[in-house]
């Protein structure tokens, strides 16, 4: 797809033309070094693990392996190394790296290679790109195969609740994560844990107590069910290991609770993977591929990293110098350091999960004696409730009293609102849909009304989470504060649609379930094909007018073509997919995938596609359609969705106390700034606050999209990977960057 004359690069899956079996491949040479071709590739995106192999190699420790693997790589002309694994085999590609001008002289004295070949090869480059489920490594925010195995955790999770629930059960869930808590921290955000246990930070001396007590509370409060989730390298204060069993032994004896133990395994490697890693691992190969076109011999060796949603480059010894560091202060005791090493998205995962699992006692909660409204507006977002929980929770530790509105704005008029609770909010972070009710109406004719109900329960502030008419509401209310002082509070909306579709924001809530719906129902599809003839899906998915989920649910499906709205589209476009498609047929390939957005074309309809491509297929291939429909909008939050809803809506919240002390003058709240009504949305690297009366001019209004939205540059690649002739724009590819300049650019990151 991208390529450069005279490159020859090598796919290394470690502990691998592509080397199979990693390391010990590239040792052994002969068969396990091959060449990759365009259909040797193919189907290989649903699969999990890895299709070319990864093993842990011995030889490859020993010089005498590491000369055998640089003799296989001149005899294949290949200098180029693209390695996939943890810190451990990309410290190995960096050492083979430094020592590979010795490694030939050794070979051309040994009369293996010539002198010529010596110079033709003379420099080697390496990217790595880093494959862990453990999301152990430093500086980047997620690594390839970290989202799936948090899906294999939550399904497991979410399937252990309706049990302990039903049998008033406590259950303790080991999770891996011998050296990092990442999966169980972020596991026991998703689900609402009571308790987790990770090796970053061990609990303190008597926590034995604390936790059978909280135990004892939540059983008080009529909770049916218990969950502590616990990191299998999960350690107390003096570095001693603290077992699942351990633990059982002591709900048992303190409390009596009938308690299970699951321990999860490597049933979390396994499985196909989610759409957010098929979405990573894409941009994450291209990156690799563009670094490797890019370098010279005097470019250190670098890894490929996720910060936000962007990918960066990072000279790899470093980030795998900061990760030795963070075990090293785990052994020296320096846990607190630990967890800052671990990046500011881990810190900000603990700090979130503290917040919302433990509950203070009224003492010790400050008394602001303000009011504070939440509601859902626009169509429902799986996790919608997991972002009330957080506000709710964080609302209360910060010493407001919430309210609770149903129905939207509508509920809102209506005088739907009654204060709400922490216990209230149990057991909602894995609740689909909206649990408070959501409409689509907008304020602008009830804003007497509204104004009225805020007078009644004298509401300081408002957290609004929902979609476009979320946005639209907020810009009604701010409008209307001229007319009534009873609107000149605080306000902050949260992007909570699967369509994507809000200006100021990169992400919105639901998207990734969505994602995840439309992918696994497009493995499913393609599936259904496996040994029939040739045939052609036309899938038709939502998003009104926003082509997101069909572009990156066509890239995560490995769709042919895509049709959206932001990228216009005829009758000859139409004919040359069609025509593409009749010669990949004529090849080993036997389906393929189209993907049309809801309002791509008012012509160009579904029916209209799949009556073309029938006609135009015939004798070659035949054609089925489907209608996703409300299916993208249901089902359980995925945990990304439940993470982000959890943590940008404790963010808006610590944001409307803040903005409440700003402007409470003479014993009242009055905010009619620009900056007292925002949008808080992921913007790159951080999450960012923006008046929406700034992003109006950032608005397409009547197609109700943003007027430029970054996913739109990652089409070429989707149309590239579909075997199209294409370029790809790398004025946006990563720069090289130190790891302590990014931990300075990450304040506010998620």
């Amino acid at each position: 797809a991208i390529s450069k004359e005279g490159v020859n690069m090598q796919i290394c899956c470690s502990g691998g033309p592509t080397n199979h079996s990693g390391y010990q491949g590239m040792v052994d040479g002969g068969d396990n070094i091959k060449e990759a071709s365009w259909e040797s590739v193919s189907s290989m995106l649903q699969v999990g693990g890895t299709v070319i192999g990864s093993a842990r190699c011995k030889d490859f420790r020993t010089h005498e392996g590491r000369l055998d693997a640089a003799l296989n790589l001149v005899q294949r002309g290949i200098t180029n190394l693209c390695v996939i694994g943890g810190d451990g085999s990309l410290t190995g590609a960096n050492l083979f790296r430094e020592e590979w001008s010795g490694l030939l002289d050794e070979l051309v004295q040994s009369g293996q290679i010539s002198e010529e070949a010596a110079q033709t090869h003379s420099a080697l480059h390496i990217v790595g790109m880093v494959g862990s489920i453990d999301n152990d490594f430093c500086g980047t925010d997620m690594t390839i195969g970290t989202d799936s195995a948090l899906h294999r955790i939550i399904e497991v999770v979410d399937a252990i609740m309706t049990t302990a629930q039903s049998h008033q059960r406590t259950f303790v869930l080991e999770v891996m994560g011998r050296h990092c808590g990442y999966l169980a921290l972020v596991s026991a955000l998703a689900c609402g844990a009571d308790w987790v246990l990770i090796p970053e930070m061990p609990p303190k001396d008597g926590w034995e107590e604390q936790m059978c007590h909280k135990l004892s509370e939540n059983r008080a409060d009529k909770k049916r069910l218990n969950i502590i989730i616990v990191a299998e390298g999960a350690i107390d204060q003096n570095n001693k290991p603290i077992t699942t069993d351990l633990i059982k032994d002591l709900v048992v004896r303190c409390l009596g609770f009938d308690t299970r133990v699951t321990i999860l395994g490597h049933v979390q490697r396994g499985g196909t993977p989610s759409a957010f890693d098929r979405i990573l691992a894409s941009r994450m190969g291209v990156e690799a591929v563009l670094a490797l076109l890019e370098a010279s011999p005097g470019t250190p060796a670098c890894v490929v990293s996720l910060c936000g949603n962007q990918a960066v480059r990072l000279p790899l010894m470093e980030c795998v110098q900061m990760t030795q560091e963070v075990q090293k202060a785990m052994d020296e005791k320096r846990f607190e350091e630990a967890v800052k090493l671990r990046g500011r998205s881990f810190e900000n995962n603990l700090n979130t999960y503290k917040l919302l699992s433990h509950r203070k006692i009224d003492t010790e909660l400050p008394h602001s004696s303000f009011n504070v409204a939440v509601l859902n507006v626009g169509a429902p977002a799986a996790g919608m409730n997991a972002a009330v929980r957080s506000a709710v929770r964080v609302g209360i530790t910060e010493g407001h009293t919430l309210f609770a509105v149903n129905d939207g704005f509508e509920g809102f008029y209506k005088g739907q609102i009654k204060e709400i609770n922490w216990g209230d909010v149990g057991g909602w972070t894995g609740q689909g849909g909206s649990l408070l009710g959501t409409k689509r109406t907008l304020p602008a004719k009830h804003i007497d009304k509204i104004a009225e109900q805020m007078k009644i329960h004298n509401i300081n502030a408002l957290l609004v989470i929902g979609g476009f008419e979320a946005y639209l509401g907020l810009l009604e209310l701010q409008a209307a504060r001229s007319k009534h002082a009873e609107l000149c509070v605080p306000m902050v909306m949260v992007p909570a649609t699967v369509s994507n579709n809000i200006p100021g924001s990169d992400l919105s809530i639901g998207a990734d379930t969505a994602l995840n719906a439309i992918t696994d129902t497009c493995d499913r599809i393609k599936q259904s094909a496996s040994g029939t003839k040739r045939r052609v899906f036309i899938i038709e998915t939502m998003g009104g007018y926003c082509g997101y989920l069909a572009t990156v649910g066509g890239l995560a499906a490995g769709a042919d073509a895509a049709y959206i709205y932001e990228e216009p589209f005829d009758i000859r476009d139409l004919q040359s997919n069609v025509e593409h498609l009749t010669e990949k047929m004529k090849t080993s390939i036997q389906r393929g995938l189209v993907l049309r957005n809801e309002n791509c074309s008012e012509n160009y309809t579904t029916d209209f596609i799949y009556q073309l491509y029938n006609e135009e297929g015939k004798g070659v291939f035949d054609c089925r359609k489907n209608v996703l429909g409300h299916m993208q909008q249901g089902g359980a939050p995925s945990p990304f969705d439940r993470n982000f809803g959890t943590k940008i809506a404790a963010k808006a919240m610590q944001w409307i106390s803040k903005k409440l002390k700003e402007f409470y003058r003479e014993g009242r709240v009055f905010a009619n700034s620009e900056d007292s009504a925002c949008l808080l949305g992921m913007r790159c690297r951080a999450l960012v606050f923006q008046p929406v009366i700034q992003l109006k001019d950032e608005t397409d209004f009547v197609h109700r999209i943003p007027k430029e939205q970054w996913w739109l540059r990652l089409r070429p690649l989707m149309k590239i990977l579909a075997k199209y002739k294409t370029s790809y724009d790398v004025s946006d590819s990563g720069q090289l960057e130190h790891i302590v300049r990014l931990r300075a650019k990450d304040i506010s990151a998620i």
